[in-house]
């Protein structure tokens, strides 16, 4: 049998019609970028090919005349009618779900190319432009931590001056206790006296020990006792400052994440811009 006027076959993950021109009698091909190219397109490359070509149109199965406008990707999903001058061909497309495994691998390479180009060509615009971004927000961050940071540095004092104050009353204390016990066991009463008097002593600071931990559920440790009577006064010192401690981490939390995101936004960019466009920015 003769091989028919007009068949697609698929090359490279590209459809390549070949058909019989009438006035030539030899055989074309054409190959087609089917989300590209538009059934008007192919017919005038047809007619080009071919200048005793005087009509050339597009027909669905039912009849129907298929838009110049229509894109070949579409055209080929179903089976169409190809009219050039009074002949008129069938055509059936292959269906995609059916082409070898080698044609739709040379697709995804295609496509995998493309992407590639993509990136490879708008990437370091995205970049710079995204860089730029951050570094508005950065400054707009910075803008507004600044008069929140000096009230924090203001309020940090007050509760550390506070904090070492206590300490130092606490110190106080204890060794006036300390001299008051001497005084009373060896020039008032006898040490046979005061040892209850110093075991109940013992025995109640103990059991304020115990106390603390139960109240805060931590052993009484010295640097953490400091930390948390600096954390009373800083707190009680902000409220009344009325200085929004949420707000303060919040904004704080957003300009390391936008730091960060900069510095690894910055690495590929010094690999891949100008010298001197990196200097700018710098």
């Amino acid at each position: 049998l003769p091989p028919p006027e007009v068949t697609i076959n698929y090359s490279h993950g590209l459809p390549v019609v070949t058909l019989l021109l009438p006035t030539r009698s030899e055989r074309c091909r054409f190959t087609v970028k089917p989300m590209v190219t538009t059934v008007g397109a192919f017919l005038q490359d047809v007619q080009r090919e071919d200048k005793g070509i005087e009509r050339a149109e597009v027909f669905a199965t039912d009849g129907s005349k298929v838009s110049d406008a229509t894109l070949m990707e579409v055209l080929l999903m179903n089976d169409f009618k190809l009219v050039i001058n009074n002949t008129a061909y069938n055509v059936s497309p292959p269906v995609k779900d059916k082409l070898s495994s080698e044609h739709a691998t040379e697709m995804e390479d295609i496509k995998s190319l493309v992407h590639r180009l993509f990136v490879a060509l708008h990437l370091e615009d995205h970049q710079v432009r995204k860089e730029r971004e951050l570094l508005q927000k950065l400054d707009h961050l910075k803008e507004e931590l600044l008069p929140l940071e000096q009230m924090k540095a203001r309020i940090r004092d007050s509760a550390d001056a506070k904090t070492s104050r206590l300490l130092w009353v606490g110190l106080a204390l204890m060794s006036t206790q300390g001299g008051a016990l001497a005084w009373l066991t060896w020039w008032v009463y006898s040490w046979d006296i005061m040892e209850p008097v110093t075991y109940f002593i013992t025995y109640g600071s103990a059991m304020a020990f115990y106390a603390y931990f139960v109240l805060t559920k931590q052993d009484y440790i010295y640097p953490d006792a400091k930390d948390r009577q600096f954390l009373h006064y800083f707190y009680r010192k902000s409220k009344s400052q009325h200085f929004n401690v949420e707000r303060y981490n919040k904004l704080k939390e957003d300009l390391a994440e936008a730091e960060e995101s900069l510095r690894r936004l910055r690495q590929p960019l010094h690999l891949r811009l100008p010298v001197q466009e990196i200097r700018d920015k710098d």
